[in-house]
């Protein structure tokens, strides 16, 4: 197969553009659908340059995932020169925005890898930790303490939060708005039953 552009790209370079054709692939597709031969055809690429760059299917999506899931944390990354309630509304406006743009790669890192492989379903429940210490961060802020079950609860509203973003902002293409209220609305509540808790 000719490739034409290969010679013109540096090693860091051709990978960078691999990862980023099988972060495209999550579009329209789930990780599992995902092969070597799938990503070297969508490339234009042979397919033992792509098992030269990742040598594995698993070590593919594993950096599939990674880019994919980076690539929503800087999106929704707080705003630190906003108050603590208006960052929370901020961050959650972001994140629907991004998941409304693209749906089929929040949809494949929430959904997709829920029965694949431990390592990236590692790397997914990292993003989940990282979200709720932000939001933990922000609770703290406002003057909640920094308790073990004010903890729990925000992990388990960041996966609560991620179905509903699937549910509403996807399959339902419900306006970013009406989400973000839902999701501002669940948030405090959930944070105001737990406030008095001391576990």
């Amino acid at each position: 197969m000719s490739e034409p552009h290969r010679a013109r790209l540096s090693p860091q370079d051709r990978r960078a553009q691999l990862v980023a054709v099988g972060v495209n692939f999550l579009i329209d597709h789930t990780l599992d659908e995902l092969t070597m031969d799938e990503l070297a055809r969508r490339a234009g690429v042979s397919r033992p340059l792509v098992f030269h760059y990742f040598e594995t299917r698993q070590g593919m999506h594993l950096a599939v995932v990674t880019t994919a899931r980076d690539s929503l944390l800087v999106a929704s990354a707080p705003r630190q020169d906003l108050a603590p309630r208006e960052r929370i509304r901020d961050t959650l406006l972001r994140i629907t925005v991004f998941v409304q743009e693209h749906r089929g790669t929040f949809y494949s890192l929430v959904r997709g890898t829920a029965s694949g492989d431990p390592a990236v379903r590692k790397i997914v429940d990292e993003s989940r930790e990282l979200n709720a210490e932000r939001l933990s961060d922000s609770f703290i802020e406002l003057g909640l303490a920094d308790t073990a079950v004010l903890r729990i609860a925000l992990r388990s509203w960041v996966a609560f939060a991620e179905e509903t973003l699937v549910s509403l902002a996807i399959e339902r293409d419900t306006s970013a708005d009406d989400v973000v209220r839902f999701l501002e609305a669940s948030l405090h509540g959930m944070v105001n039953a737990v406030r008095d808790q001391r576990l």
